[in-house]
């Protein structure tokens, strides 16, 4: 899938060839995705080279365009360096836009920093990002009513709406949201029979739907809005060049993968949780490391719940080795990127899943080991930085001393140190407004309270 890319590195990346003065791809943006991250990297410092240039020609569409790229490197890679440059690089394409003359250049600037603003709260769990890419995309919205700008202003509002309305857990607000992509969406398709720039956008709109409803129907267990999910992926999928556009192809597809084992977790459907494993492994097959690390990360990452989910159904303990697998291969990605909750995440799912396969088989150096990984994973956070992380990984230590003390029967100060990390866990939730993690953590609170009178009265 990848192999146009190869050749492009392979006929610009030699010493004795020097590269476009503006970059390989020209100021196209569809051909970004032809690009593994090194020559991405490459095309954005080229940007900024023809957007900074004396006698440069329409300077503030070539900062709008060095913006895309360098938004484009962030979400591949996690860099919270490449997201400030692509912010910066939208502010001043907003600077240089006359809001007058050129409104919808404009408007499409602001949009990009609304964008830019989405990718950061996604990337950094930081939800204040999310409030300012809302007043950037009213303000776009504000500015222009037809054009590309429109349309994209609206899916940036109802990605907002529909991350403000998730904390609720309202299946009413899901569909509520859903219906508001229907206008814009029809808009960007309409523009892309005339405009092939609109495709793309057309694509995300629809996997930022998918993802939302993804989201929600796993919050609630609705089987509905999991195949909304299901549905929205696969419509995104199947309108994309493989040849040309290969990884929103595979985004498309791993959420697609993502959505079918949820699907099957909600319905009790076990083949529907292998189908989903097995979407999500064949879309490696045409997902590299190189090319988009993050992404790949993701994917591992699903992958592995979803073998845990089928390690729940079968308790086979190999399903859980193979969960863990998949979870280091995402570390060798996430170690490069602290900042990301899904670092956070990884950890502690891993450690479930050594914790669940040390239960089947009884080995406790499997649960020395996973408590030793979270140990560490919790020395190098920072709870004022990122207090859910931190109180998830509290959270699932906890779990490693339940599972010990029914392992072998007995307590060696094992109950003390989860009530008290579970006590430290249940503060932030309660803090931070998460109720499903604040009930699982009061139950897990109840359970390591009562072992010792449950004992007795067994006795």
């Amino acid at each position: 899938m990848f192999e146009f890319g190869r050749e492009i590195r392979r006929l610009f990346a030699g010493d004795r060839v020097k590269p476009f003065a503006d970059g390989l791809t020209g100021g196209d943006a569809a051909l970004l995705e032809l690009l593994d991250l090194p020559l991405l990297i490459a095309e954005g410092k080229a940007a900024d080279v023809a957007a900074g240039r004396v006698g440069a020609v329409d300077r503030p569409q070539l900062r709008l365009n060095a913006a895309g790229v360098w938004r484009e490197i962030a979400r591949r890679s996690g860099d919270p360096v490449a997201l400030r440059k692509a912010a910066a690089a939208a502010e001043a394409a907003c600077h240089a836009f006359d809001p007058v003359r050129r409104p919808d250049g404009w408007a499409r600037a602001r949009c990009e920093q609304g964008f830019c603003a989405l990718l950061g709260a996604e990337l950094f769990g930081d939800p204040g990002l999310n409030a300012a890419a809302e007043a950037a995309f009213r303000e776009a919205r504000a500015t222009v009513h037809t054009g590309l700008a429109a349309p994209l202003a609206d899916i940036g509002l109802a990605v907002v709406e529909g991350r403000n309305a998730l904390a609720l857990g309202d299946a009413d607000a899901a569909r509520a949201v859903a219906v508001r992509f229907n206008a814009p969406l029809a808009a960007l398709d309409a523009l892309t029979r005339r405009a092939a720039a609109a495709r793309p956008f057309a694509a995300e709109a629809r996997l930022a739907r998918a993802d939302l409803m993804c989201g929600w129907g796993a919050r609630l267990g609705d089987e509905t809005l999991l195949r909304a999910a299901i549905d929205d992926a696969a419509a995104a999928g199947n309108r994309l060049d493989l040849a040309y556009e290969p990884l929103t192809w595979a985004r498309a597809e791993i959420l697609r993968g993502q959505a079918v084992a949820l699907w099957g977790e909600a319905s009790g459907d076990v083949d529907a949780i292998a189908a989903g494993a097995t979407a999500l492994a064949g879309a490696l097959d045409h997902l590299t490391r190189d090319h988009s690390p993050l992404d790949w990360a993701r994917t591992q990452i699903a992958l592995a719940h979803t073998l845990q989910s089928l390690g729940e159904v079968s308790s086979d303990a190999r399903a859980y080795e193979q969960a863990v697998t998949c979870y280091d291969r995402a570390n060798l990605v996430l170690k490069d990127a602290p900042a990301t909750p899904l670092r956070g995440l990884a950890a502690g799912e891993r450690a479930m899943c050594l914790a669940r396969s040390a239960e089947l088989t009884g080995d406790l150096g499997v649960l020395d080991a996973a408590e030793t990984a979270l140990k560490i994973e919790l020395a190098g956070q920072r709870p004022q930085r990122d207090p859910v992380a931190w109180a998830l990984v509290q959270l699932h230590l906890a779990r490693l001393y339940e599972a010990r003390v029914d392992i072998t029967g007995k307590d060696r100060g094992e109950r003390a140190a989860g009530v008290l990390a579970l006590d430290a866990a249940l503060e932030v939730f309660a803090d931070q407004g998460l109720r499903s993690l604040t009930v699982m953590a009061s139950e897990a609170l109840d359970r390591l309270k009562a072992g010792p009178a449950a004992r007795r009265t067994a006795v």
